[in-house]
């Protein structure tokens, strides 16, 4: 009996090994209604999100090393279009574009790549990937049966396939890519929306796609009309219900998102690590065989291309110092120990019968079972408030709410969603002052207000901003003058300038002073504003800097979407209301510092540059120059922009992106506390209200030289550069909060847990980053303790010796593991209450 244990319990990880893709030779990739089935082996695939321009080549080694290490045995990315074909017919693929370099990449690493090539991508970024230039293809309408747009389609797709033949990526070559992706989340709405063009058009994509010859399955992710060959697959936060339009096609989830996004006005929301478990668990529950995390490891705010019209933080990509993916939240590490209990269950999932069980009202099993003798089962309790005990094989098992427990061997609870067994690591923002290099710290250049130079044009009324700058720059300036008599001002009133604009922001000068400022919102770029002025008598000079801040990635028709100023007047003047819109206006391109290239190292020297031995504060158009040294250690860098208004800023010549650290509002529905059950749903466990939306900016350590960094920003409204500071991310203190009943069968052994009888003890671990040791146990209570991390008290139960008795175990140590027993505390206290250990230890 002890014989026949051992060896089946040795045989899921003999399979494990069997099922390491192999990067050497040629792989069949086809596939049938359970999965994929790579090299004639069926594959179950555990992916997450690196999209590479979101970070630089210097990081994707240790990104896809990361995602590695938290059981991803694949990477997804898009293909961003308009960052390779910068004009018609001129690619570029270098440095953070360098697509072939970042395949290669995921391949060394032994990871196998899903390659969504669009080529609209959507994304949260900027034009949804479609190159701008398209837009002004005469008769080009985008993502519909239109001749135009189809051909560039198909050159872009073509260039890009045959770039991966070239260097032989494609599985069927021998490489890594095993899917490629036409299209994006078009049929569910899009489909329709386009009227008769729609469906059209996505047949054709996906019958150019096939004619590609890749030699490896292609998807379309929300397409419910895909058709054969072609697999659908599904986006979302839940994907257990998803079946494929065809038995013939396996079960995909293309968009697993652990979070969602943020718009300029709105708190910060992000979905709870234990509902991600939850809804992961219940798809490969139900069948699922291919799962992609998307959550854009590794992303920054590099350059003017990133976001759409007011998306500010999306969950990794231009978010403070998201470095390092699924350690963005405190209780990541919990899908690690998800995605090695799945890894178990592996062969029997793919291989074996499944059966389903009622075990009450809410609460059910899945068990499959393989002619080996593998059984794996699933027990769910859907139940989103009440905790059940379920009887299962004639044994008892705990379910908390919205949980799912995994048994690999149908017998033994290795995980389970609800139960955090991971530690909690708290990450903080060490600051570090803007250290100099040279004497002389700061120069300023001033911006004109209004036309600088010659003007571009001059017309009657408004033009269309995106028209006019084809987002070359975010800035566009409308000027205009008028006169005013003496007997302007109307007794008991003031003078009002009223603005109606598309979007999406506006800056109004008049007569040389800044008066007011106005934006668009996430869900509407339009905008109006009043704003009160004093008029002089005679000419009077109206400034409009009109701003963008990214085009529009989604929607209907979404490239008509336009931006600028349709309605300007002035109100409460005696003679009546003053019509501006249709003035002569004159417009300028850009702004000045554009013009001379000012963020350029080669501008440095620039005459321009006024040196001042104390920049001026709260000055509106004005662009800082400071010489500051590399911040100390390895960690990931931020600077903090929280003392500044809106603008732009550079790293020695790299643009570290837009800056704009708005408050959210006070009054948006924050919650205190998360609780993890239950359907997810965007306005839920928001945080952050009445905090900046954005604050820390990534910058990449790559880009620091030695010494004689030059920092370079542009203030629009005006702020306090004195105060700008660089900030290293750091790991300062970590967590753990385990009770007796959690799942404590160590997953690394499982083979040998499996022969043990009998539950071994729960045990809490800790371990602080490399380099790094406990220095000081901040909290311990073995008891019925409450909170969560920085936060944990006692409750009436605790044992007096939790202190001394974790001291003992973690003090100056790396890492530490303090077991749940009698042995290790003392006598039981407190008879019949269910124990708990909870621990805050400080790293240094």
């Amino acid at each position: 009996m002890a014989a026949a244990a051992a060896s089946f319990s040795a045989l899921p990880f003999l399979l494990l090994l069997l099922l390491v893709p192999s990067l050497d030779g040629a792989s069949n990739v086809t596939y049938d209604h359970r999965s994929l089935i790579i090299s004639g082996r069926r594959r179950l695939v555990i992916s997450t999100s690196i999209h590479y321009p979101r970070s630089v080549p210097e990081m994707w080694p240790k990104l896809v090393a990361e995602a590695k290490d938290g059981g991803a045995d694949c990477i997804e990315t898009y293909v961003f279009w308009n960052g390779h074909e910068i004009a018609p017919g001129q690619y570029y693929f270098e440095d953070r574009f360098d697509l072939v370099r970042f395949v290669k990449v995921v391949r060394d690493a032994g990871l196998l790549l899903i390659l969504r090539i669009g080529p609209y991508v959507a994304a949260e970024w900027n034009y949804g990937g479609v190159p701008v230039w398209l837009h002004y293809v005469p008769g080009t309408v985008f993502r519909t049966n239109n001749e135009p747009f189809k051909n560039h389609v198909k050159s872009f797709t073509t260039y890009i396939v045959d770039m991966m033949k070239k260097e032989q990526l494609f599985a069927s070559q021998g490489g890594n890519i095993i899917l490629a992706q036409i299209e994006n989340e078009y049929g569910d709405y899009y489909e329709q929306a386009y009227g008769a063009g729609g469906k059209p058009y996505a047949m054709w994509a996906a019958s150019m796609a096939l004619a590609q010859n890749t030699g490896v399955p292609w998807i379309m992710c929300q397409e419910s009309d895909a058709p054969d060959p072609v697999i659908n697959s599904c986006n979302g936060f839940y994907c257990d219900g998803f079946q494929p339009n065809s038995p013939t096609k396996p079960k995909i989830w293309t968009e697993n998102w652990p979070g969602w996004f943020q718009t300029f006005g709105e708190s910060n929301p992000h979905r709870p690590p234990e509902d991600v478990a939850f809804a992961v668990a219940r798809f490969f529950e139900k069948g699922g065989s291919v799962q992609n995390y998307y959550v854009y490891h590794g992303g920054t705010n590099f350059g003017r291309t990133t976001g759409g019209p007011f998306i500010t933080t999306s969950y990794d990509y231009d978010a403070p110092i998201d470095e390092y993916g699924l350690r963005r939240f405190p209780k990541w590490a919990h899908l690690r120990d998800l995605h090695k209990s799945i890894r178990l269950c592996e062969h029997t999932l793919l291989y074996g019968n499944t059966t389903f069980l009622s075990l009450g009202p809410k609460q059910e099993a899945d068990i499959y079972s393989d002619q080996s003798g593998g059984c794996v089962a699933f027990l769910a309790n859907i139940d989103s408030a009440n905790d059940k005990v379920v009887t299962f094989r004639n044994r008892q098992y705990d379910l908390p709410a919205w949980s799912v427990s995994i048994l690999p061997d149908c017998r033994n609870v290795v995980f389970n969603t609800a139960k955090v067994q991971s530690q909690t690591s708290m990450v903080t923002m060490v600051p570090e002052s803007l250290q100099a290099s040279k004497p002389e710290r700061w120069s300023i250049f001033r911006e004109r207000t209004g036309i600088w130079g010659k003007n571009d044009f001059v017309r009657n009324g408004f033009v269309d901003h995106i028209n006019t700058t084809k987002d070359s720059t975010d800035y566009l300036w409308y000027t205009t003058s008028f006169s005013v008599d003496g007997s302007y001002s109307s007794k008991g009133s003031h003078a009002v300038l009223n603005i109606d604009s598309n979007g999406h922001g506006v800056h109004a000068f008049l007569n040389n002073v800044l008066i007011g400022s106005a934006y668009g919102n996430g869900s509407q770029s339009r905008f109006s504003v009043k704003l009160p002025i004093n008029l002089r008598t005679g000419k009077n000079e109206l400034a409009l800097l009109s701003m963008t801040v990214g085009l529009q990635n989604a929607g209907f028709a979404y490239e008509w979407i336009g931006a600028g100023f349709t309605n300007v007047n002035i109100s409460g003047v005696r003679t009546g209301t003053i019509d501006l819109s249709s003035n002569n206006w004159a417009y300028k391109i850009g702004l000045e510092g554009e013009y001379y290239n000012l963020f350029k190292p080669d501008q440095t020297n620039n005459q321009r540059w006024i040196p001042q031995s104390e920049p001026p504060k709260n000055q509106p158009l004005t662009w800082y120059k400071v010489n500051v040294d590399v911040p100390q250690g390895d960690d990931p860098v931020g600077i903090d922009m929280q003392s500044m208004g809106k603008g732009l800023a550079w790293l020695n010549g790299n643009a570290i992106g837009r800056y704009w650290p708005r408050t959210s509002s006070i009054n948006d529905r924050c919650t205190p506390s998360c609780n993890y059950r239950g359907t997810f749903i965007p306005d839920k466990c928001r945080t952050g209200c009445g905090q900046p939306t954005q604050r820390w900016y990534h910058i990449p350590r790559s880009w620091f030289h030695p010494s004689g960094n030059i920092l370079v920003v542009f203030e629009e409204k005006g702020g306090d550069p004195t105060k700008i500071t660089f900030s290293r991310r750091a790991v300062t203190s970590v967590c753990s909060f385990v009770s007796e009943h959690f799942p404590s069968i160590d997953l690394e052994s499982w083979d040998e847990s499996a022969m043990t009888e009998g539950t071994p003890p729960a045990k809490a671990q800790l371990f602080c980053p490399e380099g790094k040791s406990i220095s000081s146990v901040k909290f311990a209570s073995l008891g019925n303790p409450s909170g969560t991390c920085r936060s944990y008290q006692m409750g009436r139960c605790h044992h007096p010796n939790s202190l001394s008795v974790v001291e003992k175990a973690c003090l100056n140590t790396n890492s530490c593991t303090v077991s749940l027993t009698d042995e290790s505390f003392g006598k039981d206290l407190c008879p019949g209450v269910t124990k708990t250990l909870a621990i805050e230890a400080d790293c240094s």
